[in-house]
């Protein structure tokens, strides 16, 4: 049985370029999983109300991925434009600074509003040479920045979550992680990793999976299957029988 506190704690990742792919598969994954992520990819492809309208028509939850990243008044209209569209999140970069992330604050609807750290794509001398700082550093920057802008919460990589757990300060924000693997699945261009139930267990508020679940291996047989098994080990690391 799925149980509805674990399954609003994954968010899938649908990395498509049509709608052909992503209808079946949010049809199939609704009843597993809490909220569909569009990235770059799909919105350029389709266009975001398209690919928006889309998911909400089917019943699901949409995560906006479009990583604005610009002036205060460009965010500031960026954002007041996608929450008008329905979506349940959207997500900017830290690094554009704390005006922009306020303006973002200020236009975002009902809409919850996530802050990007550093890339969990990025390994620790990759993020030196591009913020000057070690990672988790940086992260713990970017989440404080985050904070005085009044975001609702951070993304970073589950490897983050412990230090962040020691900042009294931060206790407020959620957490969302990709850089989330199975054991059974490929880390593929993820470089700071976690299992979801060793995500979860650090103090991830929810956690982001794409090809381990729309793209599972072959013994796992099916999407349905991955999130089934991923909400099952998650459901074992909270103690859940």
């Amino acid at each position: 049985m799925v149980k509805d506190k674990i399954k609003d704690k994954i968010i899938v990742a649908l990395d498509f370029s049509s709608l052909e792919k992503v209808k079946p598969m949010v049809k199939d994954l609704l009843p597993y999983v809490g909220c569909f992520k569009i990235g770059l990819q799909l919105i350029t492809a389709i266009g975001a109300p398209k690919a928006i309208n889309s998911i909400l028509e089917l019943g699901g939850k949409v995560f906006f991925d479009g990583k604005f990243y610009d002036i205060k008044n460009t965010v500031g209209e960026a954002s007041l434009a996608v929450s008008s569209l329905g979506v349940s999140i959207f997500n900017i970069h830290a690094s554009c600074g704390i005006e922009a992330m306020a303006a973002a604050v200020e236009n975002k609807g009902n809409a919850k509003v996530l802050a990007v750290t550093v890339l969990t794509s990025l390994e620790e001398n990759n993020a030196f040479l591009v913020f000057g700082a070690p990672t988790k550093a940086k992260v713990i920057q970017f989440a404080r920045d985050a904070k005085l802008a009044g975001v609702d919460g951070i993304i970073c990589s589950p490897q983050e979550l412990e230090i962040l757990s020691k900042q009294k300060e931060l206790s407020s924000l959620l957490k969302v992680t990709p850089g989330v693997r199975p054991s059974w699945a490929a880390a593929n261009d993820q470089k700071r990793i976690m299992t979801p139930g060793e995500a979860i267990l650090a103090g991830a508020t929810a956690i982001v999976i794409g090809r381990p679940i729309t793209k599972p291996p072959k013994e796992v047989k099916s999407s349905i299957d991955a999130a089934i098994l991923i909400h099952d080990e998650i459901n074992k690391a909270l103690g859940g029988k």
